[in-house]
């Protein structure tokens, strides 16, 4: 069967499978645990270190690599060591969940951290877009249209997020079946991010935005006990 195995890996879109379709369902769910009202008490730190925080990691990494590949003898345009800069200057949301299931950290730090792991992925991947649409030469780069950019995406996709964290809020408080209801938290990560991809917005953003607002509303007020055990429960 190692001829099939390797066809069917070749076969795949990892960028398309990762950016697409993992990424909306991990941030929707590690959105789901964060507690809102902790999370409020660092909402400066969690804003500060999402943006400010992950921009200065990506000129920072950016540049030093691109020192370090010109020290090397394979200069290379400095676009492209921002690009990877961008790259792996957010965090893993997922693991540091994980980490903070573990720790004995206060509830406001582990909101703290939790909140801003979520939202520097989102926003990392906003600044990635643009740096590499411009390192492709699809679009202009200068500080005033990449700000922009930022703007339209990571606002777009807090708009979003509500929007559609609202509608499913409001459709799961006039149901009592947990199918449903777990079918309309799905539609929400599937179709929310199809919808953010459509209006150029940040999908990552928009499913953390929309899982904040369903673990936290919709869960105080418009789901069953069966469905939070379905919804929240890891082991299913």
């Amino acid at each position: 069967m190692g001829e099939q195995v390797v066809g069917f890996l070749a076969g795949i879109d990892f960028h398309a499978t990762l950016m697409d379709g993992m990424l909306s369902f991990l941030l929707f769910a590690g959105a789901l645990h964060v507690d809102w009202a902790e999370m409020r008490r660092g909402r400066w730190p969690i804003l500060i270190l999402s943006t400010i925080g992950v921009l200065i990691s990506t000129v920072l990494v950016g540049g030093g690599f691109y020192l370090l590949a010109g020290a090397l003898g394979h200069p290379l345009p400095i676009l492209w060591c921002l690009v990877f800069g961008a790259l792996i200057s957010p965090t893993d949301p997922v693991a540091v969940m994980g980490v903070l299931k573990r720790a004995t950290v206060s509830p406001t730090l582990e909101a703290t951290v939790a909140g801003e792991s979520l939202f520097n992925d989102g926003v990392g991947v906003v600044v990635f877009t643009i740096l590499l649409a411009a390192a492709l030469g699809t679009e202009p780069f200068t500080l005033a249209h990449a700000g922009q950019l930022f703007l339209v995406e990571a606002g777009g996709g807090v708009l979003l997020g509500l929007a559609i964290g609202w509608v499913a809020f409001r459709a799961m408080r006039s149901i009592d079946e947990y199918k449903t209801e777990v079918m309309i938290s799905l539609a929400v990560v599937m179709g929310g991010y199809a919808l953010a991809r459509q209006l150029h917005v940040s999908g990552p953003v928009a499913m953390a935005v929309a899982g904040l607002l369903i673990g936290n509303a919709g869960v105080a007020y418009a789901m069953s006990d069966t469905t939070r055990d379905y919804l929240l429960n890891s082991d299913r």
